[in-house]
This record gives structure tokens, C-alpha cells and sequence, in this order.
């Protein structure tokens, strides 16, 4: 007998030590090196990416949670309410009880001091049994109010703000697109005295606080008229600003200049080079500056704040920022609210990530 107990621990013995050798070879050489790293990355990328969904995941699930539940189950990631039992005509919350083994679905009519609960059957009522609560397991069911949706478009004018956002975001797209291309175009293609100095100079202008130019800006549009107007947050994408000005120069500057030189020779003009040659090459930088314009204009509270007094010209940020502080304690509404306001960038990015991701690492064209 103990010559197998023998037996049997040298052989667990060494197949220990044959895993141990595996592992620390694949560990120590160079292919093992690179999965180890690898294996770490994701664990930190998975990680992260969970820290960052929770808040994202809690906002969805408040925005379809019941005000009361918001208020005793706040912690809760589901939208659920208590289970219930009639007893003697009374509704009473049911609990999942273990007793002699075996588990039951009772309900508490009673709390006793002691942390002690009485405990009933719904359908034998009359034998009643003392428990500790804490104990028990009280039981839920899934409660999911899709009403809190349109209860939070109708208290407030959603669609009016709404289609101030989208007109103040997209044509002020549509002026970025077309005047930062051209600066960038010609930042990166013509030649000339001073054009570098022209070009840190233009680059200067990010270190320059908006609230600098706040009180100026403001006083030259109240004169043209256009404060409590769209304009002030449309007019000035269409003279261009230097952090797409950058993406773009930095882009075009990586498009051989055989082609612009080609198509001089069929007889092409600069503008010409740039609709037909330079923008269709540079689509992934395009798409890219495009999505940081859409995220900066609707998101933006800052200056619609400042130039916008009257509701009906209110973006979607500052009537969400009013409808906050109107309805504090409807968390429920201004949650259901601001997951309609957050869907419209998630699926922007989720259509263009491929081309988005190509226009931020500048990859230009191959071959």
C-alpha cells in the first residue's frame, strides 16, 4: 500500500514538473515574451473599457427604473420591482425562506424586533413562521418602464432642440470641411516666403483660451445682430481653425506629389487637384475631422450658453442642462433624456470607425 502512495506522488510529482518546464519555456522565449504581453494588454484594455461602460450601463438602467425604486433600490443595475402575494387582502412582498432544508416562497407580513420577520404562506395564511430577514432572499421581478422615454421628449420641447443641434452641427460641418481643406491644401502644397512662420502662427491660436476672445467675439456679434441667433455658432466654421487645419495639412502632406504633377500635365488647375485628387485620397482624414467636429458641436454648452437667451434657439446641451435643473428629482427622466442625446454619437462612430481609424493614424495611401 505504500509503495503505490509512493508511486503515485512521484508521478504527480512529475508532471508538475513537466507543466513547469512548458510554462517556462513558452514564458522565456520571444514568442512567449510577446504573449505574456499581450495577454496583460487585454486584461487592462477589458478592465478599462469595464470602468468605463458602468456609468454608461447605470444611466440606461435608471432611465427605465421606477421613481420609487430609484429611491429604495438605487444601487440596483436592473430595473425590477418586488415580488408580491396577496395575503388576507393585503399585498405583501415576497421572500425566498429556507426552512429544514428545503426552500419556500413565503411572504412577510410582519417585522418583529430582533431583526425577526413573520413569515406566511399565500396559500395557507393561517401558519405563521418567525425568521430572521436578513436571512432570507426577497424576491424581484423585472420591471422595465419604456413610458419614461416619451414622458421626457413631452416635458420638454426635445424636437425643437433637436433640430437646432443637427442645423448648428452640420452645416458647421459642412463650412469646416470646406474651409479647413482649403487652408490645409494649401498649407501642404504651395511654396512660399513665410508660409511656415504663417503656419506656427496659425498653430499658436490653440493655446489661446476661448475666454479671451469671449468679450470681443461677443460685442462684434451683438452689433451684426446676430446674438440669440444660430449664427455666432455656425458663421465661424467657415474660416477654418487650426486643430483640423492641422489633421488635414499633416494627411495631405503624405499623398505623393506625383499626382498632383500628373494631373498638371492633363491640364488640371490647383482646384481642380484638390476636388479630384486630394480630398478623394484624404477621405479617412475627412471622416475623422468630421467626427470631431460633430462631437464638439453637440456637445457643446459653452457658447450657446453665451449667445443663445431665448428657449426656442436652445441646442440639446443647455435645454438638458435646464431640464436638470427643473426636474432634480426626476432622475429618471433626465437619465432616459440624456441616453437619447448620447445614442447619435455612439452610432456615428459605430458606421464610420473603420475609416475613422485610418484618418487618425494618418496611413495615407500604399504602393
Amino acid at each position: 500500500m505504500r509503495g503505490c502512495i509512493t508511486r503515485v506522488s512521484l508521478e504527480a510529482e512529475s508532471n508538475v514538473q513537466k507543466i513547469s518546464d512548458f510554462v517556462f519555456r513558452i514564458v522565456g522565449s520571444g514568442s512567449g515574451h510577446e504573449f505574456l504581453l499581450k495577454g496583460i494588454t487585454t486584461l487592462i484594455l477589458a478592465s478599462g473599457s469595464v470602468l468605463i461602460l458602468i456609468p454608461f450601463v447605470y444611466m440606461i438602467s435608471t432611465s427605465l427604473k421606477d421613481p420609487a425604486q430609484i429611491r429604495s433600490d438605487s444601487t440596483s443595475l436592473l430595473p425590477r420591482k418586488p415580488k408580491m402575494a396577496e395575503v388576507n387582502g393585503t399585498l405583501e412582498p415576497l421572500y425566498q425562506v429556507t426552512m429544514d432544508g428545503q426552500i419556500y416562497e413565503y411572504a412577510l407580513i410582519k417585522n418583529v424586533p430582533g431583526g425577526l420577520g413573520q413569515f406566511v404562506d399565500p396559500a395557507q395564511p393561517d401558519v405563521i413562521h418567525e425568521l430572521k430577514i436578513n436571512e432570507q432572499k426577497q424576491l424581484y421581478r423585472l420591471d422595465i418602464h419604456w413610458e419614461n422615454y416619451p414622458e421626457a421628449i413631452s416635458a420638454m420641447p426635445f424636437w425643437r432642440y433637436l433640430g437646432n443641434t443637427l442645423i448648428v452641427t452640420f452645416v458647421g460641418m459642412a463650412g469646416m470641411l470646406f474651409s479647413c481643406s482649403l487652408v490645409a491644401y494649401g498649407f501642404s502644397r504651395f511654396r512660399a516666403r513665410w508660409l511656415n512662420l504663417l503656419f506656427l502662427l496659425l498653430l499658436s491660436t490653440i493655446m489661446l483660451p476661448t475666454q479671451v476672445r469671449l468679450i470681443p467675439v461677443y460685442i462684434l456679434f451683438q452689433r451684426l445682430g446676430w446674438v440669440d441667433t444660430l449664427l455666432p455658432l455656425i458663421v465661424p466654421q467657415f474660416f477654418a481653425n487650426a486643430y483640423d487645419v492641422f489633421l488635414l495639412r499633416q494627411f495631405f502632406m503624405t499623398i505623393p506629389l506625383e499626382l498632383d504633377d500628373a494631373a498638371k500635365i492633363d491640364g488640371a488647375n490647383p482646384l481642380q487637384i484638390l476636388l479630384y485628387i486630394i480630398l478623394p485620397q484624404a477621405r479617412p482624414a475627412l471622416v475623422s475631422v468630421a467626427i470631431f467636429h460633430f462631437l464638439y458641436a453637440w456637445n457643446d454648452f459653452y457658447e450657446p450658453l453665451i449667445f443663445l437667451h431665448t428657449r426656442e434657439n436652445w441646442t440639446l446641451a443647455v435645454g438638458l442642462q435646464t431640464f436638470d435643473a427643473l426636474y432634480t428629482v426626476n432622475t429618471h427622466l433626465i437619465m432616459a433624456v440624456s441616453v437619447l442625446m448620447i445614442i447619435p454619437p455612439i452610432l456615428l462612430f459605430f458606421f464610420s470607425q473603420r475609416i475613422f481609424t485610418q484618418g487618425v493614424v494618418f496611413s495615407g495611401i500604399k504602393g
